[in-house]
């Protein structure tokens, strides 16, 4: 009996071993400090005719990774890393500083096997040798991408395919995310191919027209700007026509006398993703977009506000590049944090889906979306408002009340649940980027998705 629990024991640590894929295996960051958990970088391949792959960052958690769940994140732009925005300068296992690493004490990996994966193809390392594809990136291709990815990622680390799978990212992962989960559950439905209990996204794009009108109110109400810039918003030009006619060729006379007005009064210091941010003055833009139209962004448990320059001046050096398995492919000469070869359809900005959440709740797919409370890109308020009508078009009673939760001892934000699988929930204090301004709060928050509760209601 003994030697036969030999063998299983040998058995299991030869499968382990097997299961690394050959050259993924990232043995020691430069300027790392030592950590107990394994890490993993490399490229998927999606299309093998046009030599068309995805860059990942895979993080084990920090204890029992064998029993906790997977989770892969994406950020937004769209053409924005996951890797070195998401995971060095929000919530993964290290934040890069003078070219060294340092620990991050609120990182996700503490509750979850984190994979970091930037897409589409000409975002951060992820490439494409047919330079066409980035003239022609959209939605839903980059959706199709992701579940390869996702085909090609199990292939390697099949010790996951039946993990609990979650979907988590920001911003124009408000696309990204629930996009992917339909084309999930849909496989799904003819093979059970992922174990898919879950999204979470903050400060999401979700309906264009409601998330981008929603800024004129923030804007005023946090005496950004004055009341006669606010009423020539509301009746003169709004924020989806000033997009949509940006999209269309061209902006109006009309609009750009607004807008200009608008960003003269907020003026150039103020960080629009987070207007309680100080900012850094030479920081690369991180979710570089057309959201950003008449607006120009300057830019632990406190933030470093110039943790992005940092990220890119780490990710350009050659031996780190070298010990994450990455290359500059093509034309793309330097990481940029926001891709400048990426040619995205600027109409998909157009596409809702806030229906695609309805569809994803009807299937038992848990929902959480939150808000940094003061993001003026996305704000709070158009989004509580599309979630709750999306309750009510799914005819959800609300289970919990709208109610403070807390971290610690201090109220950490609100949270509201209707029925048991779509939640909304603020975070104090925290702006478009919620695990980088509020760290603490964002880890309060995801460990209590993960559990499938709400965040605590009573001071801890």
């Amino acid at each position: 009996m003994c030697f036969l629990q030999l063998l299983i024991i040998l058995a299991f640590l030869f499968i382990k071993v097997l299961s690394a894929p050959e050259g993924h295996v990232v043995n020691r960051l430069p300027g790392q400090p030592a950590v107990t958990f394994k890490q993993y970088a490399g490229y998927i391949t999606v299309n093998e005719k046009s030599d068309r792959a995805l860059f990942y960052y895979f993080v084990e958690a920090e204890t029992e990774p064998d029993l906790k769940p997977l989770v892969v994140w994406l950020n937004g732009g769209p053409g924005c890393s996951s890797f070195g925005v998401g995971a060095l300068s929000e919530n993964g296992p290290f934040y890069p500083k003078a070219g060294k690493l340092i620990r991050n004490s609120c990182s996700w990996n503490k509750e979850a096997n984190m994979l970091y994966l930037e897409s589409p193809a000409g975002v951060g390392f992820s490439y494409s040798n047919d330079p066409s594809y980035y003239m022609g990136a959209n939605d839903s291709k980059t959706a199709v991408d992701n579940l390869l990815f996702l085909h090609g990622w199990f292939n390697k680390f099949p010790e996951y395919k039946t993990r609990e799978l979650y979907l988590t990212g920001e911003s124009y992962a408000g696309h990204y995310i629930p996009q992917l989960a339909e084309l999930i559950v849909e496989e799904n439905r003819k093979k059970k191919s992922f174990n898919l209990k879950g999204i979470s996204i903050g400060n999401p794009l979700l309906d264009f027209i409601t998330d981008l009108n929603a800024r004129a109110e923030f804007l005023w109400s946090h005496g950004l700007v004055s009341d006669p810039t606010y009423n020539m918003m509301k009746t003169g030009c709004n924020y989806s026509r000033l997009l949509d006619e940006a999209f269309r060729g061209g902006v109006s006379s009309t609009c750009e006398h607004i807008y200009l007005t608008v960003s003269m009064e907020i003026s150039k210091f103020i960080d629009k993703y987070d207007v309680t941010l100080e900012s850094c003055l030479s920081s690369l833009l991180m979710q570089k977009s057309k959201m950003m139209i008449g607006v120009t962004r300057t830019a632990t448990v406190k933030p470093d506000v110039c943790v992005q320059d940092e990220a890119t001046s780490y990710l350009n050096m050659a031996d780190v590049q070298k010990a994450f398995h990455a290359r500059l492919v093509g034309n793309v000469k330097t990481w940029e944090a926001c891709s400048d070869v990426l040619e995205y359809d600027d109409l998909n900005w157009e596409i809702p889906t806030i229906p695609l959440l309805g569809k994803l709740v009807k299937a038992g797919i848990r929902v959480l979306i939150y808000s940094g409370d003061q993001d003026s890109i996305i704000p709070l308020t158009g989004t509580r408002t599309l979630v709750n009508n999306l309750a009510a078009s799914l005819q959800l009673n609300t289970t919990v009340p709208y109610r403070v939760w807390f971290q610690g001892k201090q109220v950490a934000g609100w949270v509201q649940v209707y029925g048991n699988t779509l939640s909304f929930a603020t975070v104090r204090g925290a702006g478009h980027e919620v695990p980088f301004s509020q760290p603490e709060r964002s880890l309060v928050l995801f460990k209590a998705f993960l559990q499938g509760q709400p965040p605590p209601s009573i001071m801890m």
